[in-house]
Order: structure tokens, then C-alpha cells, then sequence
């Protein structure tokens, strides 16, 4: 694999693992219609560099997290701020999986119909301008019920075209969440989802084979994967701030309606 090849498809990743414009839309077009196509393990491997910029982006949550459990195991009190955040993350995770597994085939058969991803593109879009026009709470958290709607919604996006951040975003702002702490929520319960997945295909299809022959294109995809997912996240959180997710409904609608139209 070329190098410039690894570094297109690593900032494609980077871009729209974050941006509520469904990454694996993006990935469905460019191999149903311009042949774009990398092994499983290298999707894997953008996957992780995408995890990786969700992580450092979210370090303070992620800390408060684990410095929470510590604490609890410490004192033996479990109830603290981090403990009830990963135990909210475990809540949404709990119906993403059930319906991951139970629509799994279903889901991949999409993903080879270029037309269902299109539909499900205006999908997004209809949920974007929904999230965006909804009345939201300032400084209002989610709650646990909250967490398990945002699970569910994460659970239907495992459909190709059907965004995971959007979704979830637009599933939050509907519950009258805080539009940016909606987001940074959303995009937490997104990483177990994405590190569970790439586990469940990399037992699958692990090829070290592959990596060992081309390291250096391996590597230079996960680097620019994980440096563009960290600044659209940055982006993203930018634009809710100035009101404009409509933004990505405009463009999911248009780039939906071409597929299905082509």
C-alpha cells in the first residue's frame, strides 16, 4: 500500500468518525463507486488512530473516570462524579451491542446497496435538523435514562450512512440536554463502541501479515487518522457552539440525494 494512499484514507477516517456525516457511509461510496478499498486490518488500525484522538480529547473525562473507581475502591464509597459517569458509558453500551449483534447482518447487506446509504445519509440529516431545533436545558447533564436512549440510537448507526456521533447527538439534544456537554457525552459512549468493534473484527480477520509488509503506510494512516479525528472533534464542538450542526444536515441531504440519484 501506498503511503499517499494510507495518508487519503486516514484523514477521510479522521474526518468523518467524528463529524456527524457517518464514516461508514463515506467508506460504502468510495468502494461502491470509486473502488476505494483497504484490507480489514488497516480499517482497523484507522479505527484505533480515531479512538486514540477521542482519548487525549477527552482526558478529563477519561481521568475522572479512573481516578473516580480508585477513589471508591479506596474509601469503598462508589458514589462520586467518575464512577456514575462509566457507569452511564456502560449503560448506553448495553443496547448499542444488543442491537449491533442482533442487526449485524442486516447492516453489512447495506453496506453493498450504495442507494440504502443514501437514504440513510437523509436519515442523519432529518435527525441533525431535529437535534438542532430542539429546546435544550443550559448546563442540564444527561441522566441515566438519557444514557440508554443515546445507546439505542448509537445502535441503529451501526448501519452504514447513519451517523454515530450524529445520532447520539441529536438523540441528547432531544432530551433536552446542554448541546456541548451532549457532545463530549456522546462522543465518550462512541469509544467503546469503537474499540469494541474493532476487537470484534480484528479477531475476525487479524492479518499481521499485511501490517509487517507495509508498516510504514500502516503507521502514517494511524498518525494523520488520529491528529484529523482530534481537530474535527475540536471542529465540531465549535460548531454546535455557534449553532451551526444544521451545517451537516445540509451536506448529508446533498451528498444522500447524489447517491441515490448516480
Amino acid at each position: 500500500m501506498e503511503i499517499f494512499y494510507a495518508v487519503l484514507l486516514g484523514v477521510l477516517q479522521g474526518i468523518t468518525e467524528w463529524l456527524p456525516v457517518s464514516s461508514s457511509g463515506h467508506l460504502a461510496i468510495a468502494q461502491n463507486l470509486f473502488g476505494l478499498e483497504a484490507p480489514v486490518i488497516f480499517d482497523i488500525v484507522l479505527h484505533l488512530g480515531t479512538a486514540l484522538a477521542g482519548v487525549v480529547f477527552l482526558k478529563e473525562e477519561i481521568f475522572e473516570i479512573v481516578f473516580g473507581w480508585f477513589n471508591a475502591i479506596k474509601t469503598r464509597n462508589f458514589k462520586n462524579p467518575g464512577v456514575k459517569l462509566s457507569l452511564m458509558v456502560i449503560t448506553a453500551s448495553i443496547p448499542t451491542a444488543l442491537i449491533g449483534f442482533a442487526f449485524k447482518d442486516f447492516f453489512e447487506g447495506m453496506f453493498f446497496e450504495v442507494r440504502y446509504v443514501g437514504a440513510a445519509l437523509i436519515i442523519t440529516a432529518v435527525l441533525l435538523f431535529a437535534g438542532e431545533r430542539a429546546k435544550t436545558i443550559r448546563g442540564k447533564e444527561p441522566s441515566f435514562l438519557d444514557a440508554f436512549v443515546m445507546g439505542i440510537f448509537q445502535g441503529f448507526a451501526v448501519a452504514p450512512g447513519v451517523s454515530r456521533s450524529g445520532s447520539t447527538l441529536a438523540g441528547g439534544m432531544l432530551l433536552g440536554n446542554d448541546k456541548e456537554k451532549i457532545a463530549r457525552f456522546s462522543f465518550l459512549i462512541s469509544l467503546p463502541a469503537i474499540l469494541g468493534a474493532g476487537i470484534f473484527e480484528g479477531m475476525e480477520n487479524a492479518s499481521l501479515e499485511f501490517i509487517q509488509q507495509n508498516l510504514s503506510s500502516v503507521l502514517a494512516g494511524f498518525f494523520v487518522s488520529a491528529v484529523v479525528g482530534y481537530f474535527s472533534m475540536r471542529f465540531l464542538i465549535d460548531m454546535i457552539r455557534q449553532g451551526k450542526l444544521w451545517w451537516f444536515g445540509v451536506y448529508c441531504i446533498f451528498l444522500g440525494g447524489l447517491v441515490i440519484l448516480i
